[in-house]
């Protein structure tokens, strides 16, 4: 590995830090030019979580802030704008700060974070307090920003309190910003304080957007926009920029071109068609762009390690909730029939509402169908008509995100059928195989099915393997082992039932071209030519049973070898 190269800047969120220290940076300072051309006093960014709002908002502070050193912008594209940056760079006060990190069970600790936030905020300009522009009494009221013990009308003033003393002190108008403003929504209603929660920040927007004077410009972020009666009532110069804008549209998220750049910067250009397909298919307006998160984890691991498989690396960043509530709506026919669809690689037309609030989001599928657009879990593919979009799962992590929530509901449901389920084990005892194939393919009809051309064989054996071992977890006693090494090779399952004198092994096929009885004669085969069975002998065990089961869409096969 070439130790010249520079440092993959995974994780990090500071402007300064990414320029200062060596780290590769991929130019997004077009983002500025077109804000202060696009003017709008006002600006709300919705983007998904991990597509680098927080760094863009970073690289604003820096831009506008009268402190730091603006050599970090050199050799950047914002700099050929020779008048702009004459004109706004680091010629204003910014106040800056982060709603990300209030995370709390209760209002009351979510309340002690906001005003932590801040304090940070306010503490960062304490030559206020030796300002000859401003009086004892704006003094005072500055120093109530910094107490311990803030009280909420405080909170609710104090991003226009800091912007009023900022103004005094300067003589010129205050840039805010304001990063992932929704994110104390979503743990307030997942908590059961929303209605608290949404009150503070209503106060608190209200009081720094639309009654601030001292306002300059102001550019908000998060991952949904919630609907403007609920929060920004009365804001009339907000201007919302969404993932369906075509404005700022490649300022969020890495292009095609970005990509290959990276990869080719770093040695590992052969790795593109992978990364392509696994991270990229997102589209903002008329680019398409791939999720920034992603492609530097998985280039930092091909990097050190060229063979290493794509992972999913955006799934811990998240409770995937959208998707569960998803899944969990697959009880209705038609729904389950879309879900089928968009995991095999097809596209559904619906009806999109950007406005929510979080109350509403659950409330009915087509809210859910806009909220798994919104933060990402679903793409729009063309161009809109009015509301009507044509969605689609993005890429290969997505679609894994969504095939691993749909075997964990079909592993909930599951357990909720116990007299099914152990007539299913009690015949495999049996060597019952009507019986066996019988239950198996009323579960296959049940549950959702991955039928997409282009998942590979190996994986969709994964599926029906999973489905299988899903309905065996009824039998909490039995012995239950997946590819385990036995004899010459792998077998799929080992079922070592309690009785302790008995072993299954089952073989899991996927019938590729249809042909069930093809591919359940070839998963018997495999069984012999492994020698499965030798390791079970060895250990004493005398009755064992040999399954082929093959599996084609929502039809099946079961063979047991002949003793």
């Amino acid at each position: 590995m070439d130790v010249r190269k520079k440092k993959l800047p995974i994780g990090i969120e500071n402007f300064e830090e990414i320029r200062k220290e060596d780290f590769y940076y991929i130019d997004k300072t077009g983002l500025i030019v077109e804000l202060l051309h696009n003017w709008g006093a006002v600006n709300l960014f919705t983007r998904p979580r991990r597509f680098g709002k927080s760094l863009n908002m970073s690289m604003l502070e820096h831009f506008f802030s009268l402190d730091g050193d603006k050599s970090i912008f050199d050799g950047l594209k914002i700099l050929k704008e020779t008048a702009l940056c004459e004109e706004y760079m680091g010629k204003y006060p910014v106040v800056s700060i982060s709603l990300k990190g209030i995370d709390a069970l209760n209002f009351e600790r979510a309340f002690r974070m906001g005003a932590r936030a801040v304090r940070r905020a306010a503490s960062k300009v304490q030559y206020l307090l030796e300002s000859d522009a401003l009086s004892e009494s704006d003094k005072l009221e500055y120093q109530s920003l910094l107490d311990s013990n803030m009280d909420e009308s405080t909170f609710c003033d104090s991003l226009r309190i800091l912007s009023e003393m900022l103004e005094k002190h300067h003589n010129t108008k205050v840039i805010l910003l304001i990063d992932e403003y929704d994110v104390p929504l979503a743990k307030a209603y997942a908590n059961g304080y929303y209605d608290q929660m949404i009150s503070l920040i209503r106060s608190l927007l209200g009081e720094a957007l639309k009654t601030n004077s001292s306002l300059k410009l102001a550019v908000l972020t998060g991952c949904l926009r919630i609907s403007k009666e609920s929060i920004f009532t009365g804001l009339n110069n907000l201007k919302v920029l969404t993932i369906a804008d075509e404005r700022f549209d490649e300022y969020f998220g890495f292009t095609d071109k970005e990509v290959r750049e990276l990869l080719k910067y770093y040695d590992v250009a052969d790795h593109y068609d992978e990364v392509k397909r696994w991270y990229d298919g997102y589209q903002f307006g008329n680019v398409e762009v791939y999720c920034p998160w992603d492609v530097l984890n998985h280039c930092d691991r091909i990097r050190s390690e060229s063979n290493v498989q794509p992972e999913n690396y955006w799934i811990n960043t998240s409770s995937n909730d959208a998707v569960k509530r998803f899944i969990q709506e697959s009880a209705n026919a038609a729904t389950k029939r879309e879900i089928e669809r968009l995991v095999a690689g097809e596209t559904i037309i619906k009806e999109i509402h950007q406005e929510l609030t979080y109350p509403e989001i659950y409330q009915t599928i087509d809210n859910i169908w806009s909220l798994l657009f919104t933060t990402g879990y679903l793409t729009q593919r063309g161009r809109a008509e009015g509301r009507q979009m044509k969605l689609a799962i993005p890429n290969l992590e997505i679609r894994d995100i969504y095939i691993t929530q749909i075997m964990e509901f079909f592993k909930e449901n599951v357990r909720k059928d116990g007299d099914t389920l152990n007539l299913f084990c009690d015949a495999l005892q049996k060597g019952d195989v009507e019986v066996v194939e019988k239950v198996f393919a009323e579960y296959l009809r049940r549950s959702i099915s991955i039928r997409d051309t282009f998942i590979k064989k190996d994986m969709k054996e994964n599926f029906y393997h999973g489905i299988v071992i899903g309905i065996l977890g009824v039998k909490d006693r039995w012995g239950i082992s997946s590819n385990r090494e036995m004899g010459d090779g792998y077998a799929d399952i080992l079922v070592e039932p309690a009785t302790g004198d008995m072993g299954i092994i089952i073989e899991v096929k996927y019938a590729h071209d249809g042909d069930l009885d093809a591919a359940s004669k070839e998963a018997l085969k495999q069984i012999a030519y492994t020698r499965y069975e030798d390791d079970l002998e060895d250990d004493g065990v005398e009755h064992i049973l040999k399954y082929g089961i093959a599996c084609y869409k929502k039809r099946c096969k079961v063979m047991l070898a002949e003793r």
